[in-house]
């Protein structure tokens, strides 16, 4: 299968009745295209948990996908307050999620980490008081 994609969808930050909306358009668009069901998998978590970390923490952001011959790339980017450590933000169970956050159901500290274990390549940079960006490459 050779055929691709390359598209943007944005993210508001603080809508959480939005959360998994993009996810769940990914997939769809994956799927449309005939790639492997554990590569949809693996990449719909990616978004899903790139897109809650949006919601949760930054103003808005960006989510980028590209799909090619040989791979699915999901560029994510952010504004918002950045992360200050992250080598402690990428440790499993590490959380700054708020009290409301957390009543809703997220924020347990699992998203860097889902998103790392689900990729083949990940890169993170952040700039405190700017953003965060994710790349997120996934083998076909």
């Amino acid at each position: 299968m050779t055929q691709g994609c390359e598209c943007s969808f944005p993210v508001e930050g603080e809508n959480f009745d939005e959360a998994g909306k993009v996810s769940v358009e990914i997939k769809k668009m994956l799927k449309k295209i005939d790639i492997p069901d554990d590569v949809v998998r693996r990449a719909a978590i990616a978004t899903y948990e790139s897109e809650v970390n949006i919601i949760s923490y930054a103003i808005q952001g960006t989510v980028n996908l590209q799909v090619t011959r040989d791979h699915i790339l999901i560029d994510i980017q952010d504004t918002g307050p950045g992360i200050s450590n992250i080598e402690q933000a990428m440790e499993q169970g590490y959380s700054t999620a708020n009290d409301h956050i957390r009543e809703m159901g997220f924020g347990a500290g699992m998203g860097l980490f889902n998103i790392k274990n689900c990729s083949d390549t990940f890169e993170i940079s952040s700039e405190e008081g700017k953003g965060t960006h994710l790349k997120i490459l996934i083998n076909r």
